[in-house]
């Protein structure tokens, strides 16, 4: 097993709100990051994903130090990173870069390519033996632009160009891990193939590790090694990427898989060594998520769960192996669901509304 480039415990991120007159005071915080635990391995690509809104960009923006935490601890190789200063960040930011989700607003428009390239290696101190413009060129054509760009300014590169202008800026400084927030959902789904691709030859040829972030479960899976799954700013579901797609253990991980469009693709075959299930299971839950300024008590899904019940309300499970589960695969919920995709013989609705709109449609689930 390789060694633990990132280590988070306990990590939390809450943001102030204020109210009252003259509104300067305090009176309730957001916790979008409420108390995680996460580890990236040296080489590796680990996913986290989530529906928008459950704190994934956060703990990308958290692990980069780019946001300050409000709890817990980072360590990057074994060095506390958490509230460490600006001198003691500057050789470890070199080491750990970020690929940001909107292309358009992540580039300078007043800059040209070669600036924006050159730009981390000119704030670091770094001199090629060849000199910075061609090793601009030179990052150029390894994420698959021409070195003829390098006096072009960002607004004359399509959105797919515009992320690999990103990508290239990322490696400028050879970084052994990179945050990737959400690197491909502004682009058309033609070119996320191709980003993907590139991004999963670099992980292989210059053995970088990858946070891969994402809510588009496909991707993830195409792309990681180990996944986490998250909601409300906790972590519920983490495991080997098989583990995670064909034998989930939490309702919350099975309420996503269901939601995937090629969700026939995702189930697992049988223990006996038979198909796969005839087929996937349909889960659609009630209203939306709860607001991370008040949070539930207990188990944070517990308010759209089908299988909630009193413990669930008084007591927060613990992110451990449930019984049956492989080693590394650890889930937080006190009734985790059965090794299986396998549909149930009627569906999970708790939506009323979508219930009553289905039975008057003659398209009742079961």
């Amino acid at each position: 097993m390789s060694e633990e480039l990132l280590v988070a415990k306990g990590l939390a991120k809450h943001f102030p709100v204020l109210g009252g007159f003259p509104f300067r005071r305090r009176v309730g915080a957001v916790r979008a990051v409420d108390g995680i635990d996460l580890t990236v391995r040296a080489g590796e690509s680990f996913g986290l994903v989530g529906e928008s809104g459950c704190g994934k960009s956060t703990t990308g923006r958290l692990l980069t130090r780019l946001l300050e935490p409000t709890a817990g601890r980072i360590a990057y190789r074994g060095e506390d990173i958490t509230h460490a200063r600006r001198r003691a960040l500057a050789p470890i930011r070199s080491q750990i870069q970020m690929i940001f989700q909107d292309p358009y607003s992540s580039l300078n428009p007043r800059q040209t390519v070669g600036t924006i390239i050159s730009g981390p290696m000119e704030i670091n101190g770094i001199r090629p033996p060849s000199g910075r413009e061609a090793r601009v060129r030179e990052l150029l054509e390894v994420v698959g632009l021409s070195p003829e760009h390098y006096n072009r300014f960002p607004h004359e590169f399509s959105g797919g160009q515009r992320q690999r202008i990103g990508i290239a800026r990322a490696l400028a400084l050879e970084p052994s891990l990179i945050v990737a927030d959400e690197p491909v959902s502004a682009l058309d789904v033609s070119i996320q193939a191709q980003v993907v691709n590139l991004l999963q030859q670099l992980q292989r040829e210059l053995g970088i590790a990858f946070l891969f972030i994402a809510h588009d479960l496909a991707v993830v899976r195409h792309f990681s090694h180990r996944v986490a799954v998250m909601y409300l700013g906790k972590i519920v579901e983490v495991g080997a990427r098989d583990e995670i797609y064909g034998r989930p253990r939490h309702p919350y991980t099975h309420a996503l898989l269901s939601a995937v469009p090629e969700a026939d693709a995702l189930i697992a075959a049988d223990e006996d060594g038979g198909g796969p299930a005839a087929r996937p299971e349909r889960i659609r839950l009630e209203g939306d998520v709860p607001s991370p300024v008040t949070p539930p008590s207990g188990c944070r899904f517990r308010t759209r769960c089908w299988k909630a019940q009193e413990k669930c309300a008084q007591e927060e499970p613990p992110l451990a192996r449930a019984e049956g589960s492989a080693e590394g695969h650890l889930t937080a919920c006190h009734f985790p669901e059965a090794l299986t995709l396998a549909g149930r013989g009627e569906d999970v609705v708790l939506d009323p509304a979508l219930r009553a709109t289905e039975s008057r449609d003659g398209t009742t689930p079961g």
